[in-house]
């Protein structure tokens, strides 16, 4: 076993020496995770794109050339888009905390796929539910959200199995930058689609994508290592011996509930990613409506701009993970260095250009801060994102189940107070909601450089007959190579 930090380097300098990443399992794993959560925020983006041709203004040219209004297709106030653009979380923040839970005891793989495919077959149905009624909408994107909310937790179960310490920041990282990418890719698409071929085909083609990826998940991904029959002995032996050798799985099916609730560092965690999200989730369903009111861009033109963060996430967050794990692999930072470095400089960074964001009322500077302080957000992936892997791998879905139920309340607060905020609409009304995100920014960041830690946590370290530490176990469990081969101090 690699017990060491140097031991298991040179266990993974041996097992990277071959070229061929594609033959590695958990690359393949990694990449379907990527294919999977793309597909969730391709599902999860398409209305806030669709709803802006559901609700413009529509004119035809009569035989004479006389232009007509028809109004909009439906005729939503600001309000009521707020709560559509928000039900989806209502159903969403349901099945956070009880599907980390259930990931721990029947694995990740079965719930990650059911998440998505239920997901994409309500997407396909949307359009005949909207035109009966604009609640089937909202009752249709509740469900949704309740079977999508199992994704984030159960995906922890996956890695817990599957990610070597040594590479939980980047294959983690690469999962969830699906997402974004998934962002980048809905945004113009699904405002392409919707201007030439009509706002319905948005959720006809987003549900079939779903379709596709569940087909290729169930075939291709194990939900452990030892349960995939194309992986190779020595790739088995290299994912289980580091694993081992760096966490102290439980015997006891006994939770640590009180030790979990009353822990700074998961509630660290926690309110980071509440604060990530805040902004994340603003953006993500208001940035289309704010380019159109603020500086009257078309449909096609801002679904474009509107992709341009998620972009720069998207590439940034490759570079970010890698660059995590390589100052664990030279031992220039200990974990908890790492995931503070990463995660506080990225929420500073999103604080500063946002606030500009707000006072610069300029077209071109507007995009331009808006896509930095979402795009600088992938620095903090590597910090918050993994850091439930760190404190406790065998509850890593039930910690994430605890952050992200806590990390979609923005997604529901967030698009109802904008739509409150933002009426009439004018430039100070949307100056408003980056301040807000800003302050919300800023907290995090503090909050999080306080209170996080990267050690393996003493509750998480059980011993088999009856779940507790001794004192001399748990000066062992604080002194052991843990995550990067070695305590932080």
């Amino acid at each position: 076993m690699c017990g060491y930090e140097s031991d298991c380097t040179e266990t993974r300098e041996a097992h990277s020496s071959s070229w061929k990443i594609w033959e590695k399992r958990r690359y393949v794993v990694a990449a379907m995770a990527f294919c999977g959560f793309f597909n969730v925020y391709i599902l999860r983006v398409n209305l806030s794109i669709a709803l802006v041709a559901m609700t413009q203004n529509r004119s035809v040219s009569s035989e004479n050339g006389t232009v007509v209004n028809l109004g909009p297709e439906f005729d939503w106030s600001s309000e009521l888009q707020g709560y559509i653009l928000s039900s989806f979380f209502y159903g969403y923040i349901s099945t956070q905390f009880i599907g980390g839970i259930f990931a721990s005891r029947i694995g990740g793989k079965t719930l990650f796929g059911l998440g998505v495919i239920v997901t994409a077959v309500l997407t396909i149905i949307t359009p005949w539910l909207t035109e009966v009624n604009v609640y089937l909408l909202i009752a249709v994107r509740v469900i949704e959200g309740v079977f999508e909310g199992v994704t984030y937790p159960c995906i922890h179960t996956v890695w817990s199995k599957w990610a070597p310490p040594l590479e939980r920041a980047r294959l983690a990282t690469f999962a969830f930058s699906g997402c974004f990418v998934g962002t980048v890719v809905a945004m113009p698409s699904c405002a392409y689609l919707a201007e030439f071929l009509g706002w319905r085909s948005v959720f006809y083609i987003c549900g079939a994508s779903g379709v596709v990826w569940y087909i290729g998940w169930v075939f291709l991904v194990s939900g452990a290592p030892e349960d995939d029959p194309r992986i190779s002995d020595e790739e088995l032996a290299y994912i289980q011996e580091s694993i081992n050798s760096t966490s102290m799985q439980s015997n006891s099916t006994q939770v640590p509930w009180k030790e979990i609730f009353t822990s700074m560092p998961v509630w660290a965690i926690t309110v980071s990613h509440f604060a990530e999200n805040w902004g994340f989730y603003t953006l993500l369903t208001q940035l289309p409506k704010y380019l159109k009111d603020a500086y009257n861009y078309d449909l096609g033109k801002s679904g474009f701009l509107s992709a341009l963060p998620y972009l720069v996430m998207s590439i940034l967050i490759q570079f970010s993970g890698q660059l995590a794990d390589w100052l664990l692999e030279k031992r220039l930072l200990t974990t908890t260095q790492v995931r503070k470095v990463f995660n506080c400089v990225g929420f500073l960074s999103q604080t500063v250009f946002m606030l500009i964001a707000a006072f610069w009322s300029n077209r071109i500077a507007s995009v331009l801060c808006l896509t930095l302080a979402v795009g600088l957000g992938s620095l903090a992936w590597p910090g918050f994102s993994v850091n439930h892997l760190d404190l406790a791998p065998q509850y890593a879905s039930i910690l994430m189940g605890i952050s992200n139920t806590f990390a979609t309340i923005p997604g529901i607060v967030s698009p109802t107070l904008t739509g409150y905020i933002v009426y009439t609409p004018t430039t100070d009304q949307w100056e408003t909601v980056f301040f807000i995100a800003a302050g919300i920014y800023l907290f995090g960041a503090v909050f999080y450089g306080t209170f996080a830690s990267g050690n393996l946590q003493p509750w998480a370290a059980k011993a088999p007959e009856d779940g507790r530490l001794n004192k001399n176990e748990v000066e062992m469990v604080q002194k052991k190579p843990v995550s990067n081969g070695r305590a932080d101090e």
